[in-house]
């Protein structure tokens, strides 16, 4: 059983008050808070050892660089990864996802070919494979959902062909909190020979990864989810895939040799890190994997279950609120509609009694248009929230709900 007490001691942004009510934060979806360990890591980084990586004989550098390589194992470790030499460090998600999207596309995608993505998708994992078929010349499907939220991997047969280069799906969708089983769909495609990239940024932090054993061939997320720094995230790529792959971004640290006529690149990972490292963003992402490691997953996993049940069922018993994604084995994030609202209207009137959520499409326009709306409420938690939060929400909207009907 988690002592929540002592987690909530380790945000510190928890005991803040907003328009004079204390925060009640239920926005981790959108990025998680930050635990005194990781503020402090950073803190002291930059003011003890701030030096770039790779570059230096001097000693700073030196302990920079063995700190950001130290990180990359930790992470490696964290999803099950076979070697550091396929653990990319990134901008975050997108940046991996579009990293994948522009390289894989130069060795492997042409005229004619065809990539799988699914209909819950975050933006990031649409728009860098649209970009990539316009470019190419390329066609995107789109595998749907259905209208309880889960994903129709049995269609995955219909879309697949000779043609299909590559399938993009998320571990958990953002809005929804599906998780689609994965397995059945990793399986099929490599079956056909067709590589498989996941979007873990809420999978990660609600169940955790192992690469090995979902054998996907590209995993993509961010640090800021998984109560690390913001601007920096993990590419995991087979290396049989990314050894084959151009650069994606040229500059310092990805090279070999380069001269005006020609130039050779570093080996992996570095091949895919052009310019200064976000050295510090990824010390501190390590910094918070160690600080999820002291807890029981088990626990962790109860602790949310539990979450989740609460709040589907204080919100169903408001009039007029609708849940959308009622998977029995989804996250916990809830995303709902109050007939007669606007969801901007409820975000501003609980922010207004200190209650933090996201309204709007959540970058998942499609989840949207497949519900013939303009957008939802979520609330998105995490292991520091509490089941006293929930009434709060539920009290705040069923108060919204009577201010504006």
């Amino acid at each position: 059983m988690l002592d929540l007490e002592k987690i909530r001691a380790d945000f510190p942004i928890l005991g803040r008050s907003v328009h004079g009510r204390p925060l009640v934060y239920l926005d981790s979806g959108a990025t998680a808070q930050k635990p005194l360990r990781v503020i402090g890591e950073v803190d002291r980084l930059h003011r003890e050892l701030n030096a770039n990586v790779h570059r230096g004989v001097h000693y700073l550098s030196e302990e920079s660089t063995a700190l950001y390589e130290k990180a990359r194992e930790t992470v490696r470790a964290f999803i099950g990864a076979g070697s550091r030499s396929e653990v990319v460090f990134t901008a975050g998600a997108t940046a991996g996802i579009n990293l994948v999207a522009y390289s894989f596309a130069e060795r492997y995608i042409g005229r004619g070919d065809n990539v799988i993505v699914s209909e819950m998708e975050h933006h990031s994992n649409i728009v860098p494979w649209q970009l990539v078929c316009e470019r190419k010349g390329a066609e995107i499907r789109m595998l749907p959902f259905d209208d309880d939220g889960r994903l129709e991997a049995e269609k995955l047969s219909e879309l697949i062909d000779g043609r299909t280069r590559i399938v993009a799906v998320t571990q958990a969708s953002n809005v929804l909190g599906t998780r689609p089983d994965l397995r059945r769909i990793i399986a099929e495609c490599h079956a056909a020979d067709v590589p498989v990239l996941v979007d873990g940024c809420q999978g990660i932090v609600h169940g955790g990864a192992d690469v090995a054993a979902l054998d996907c061939d590209f995993y993509a997320f961010s640090g800021h989810k998984l109560y690390g720094p913001t601007g920096v995230g993990v590419l995991y790529g087979k290396e049989k895939y990314l050894a084959e792959m151009p650069p994606f971004m040229g500059g310092g640290d990805m090279v070999q040799t380069v001269t005006f006529n020609g130039t050779t690149y570093a080996e992996l990972p570095l091949k895919f890190e052009a310019g200064t490292a976000n050295y510090i963003g990824a010390i501190g992402m390590a910094e918070a994997i160690r600080y999820l490691a002291g807890f029981d997953p088990q626990a962790v996993a109860e602790h949310e279950r539990a979450l989740l049940r609460y709040a589907t069922e204080r919100l169903q018993a408001l009039d007029g609120v609708r849940i959308y994604g009622t998977t029995p084995d989804k996250c916990c994030i809830v995303s709902f509609t109050a007939e007669g609202t606007h969801p901007s209207d409820i975000g501003m009137i609980l922010d207004k009694l200190g209650i933090a959520i996201r309204t709007g499409t959540h970058c998942a326009e499609p989840v949207m248009t497949h519900y013939g709306l303009t957008g939802m409420c979520r609330a998105s938690f995490a292991l520091y929230n509490t089941l006293a939060e929930v009434d709060a929400l539920a009290d705040g909207v069923e108060r919204a709900l009577a201010m504006l009907r």
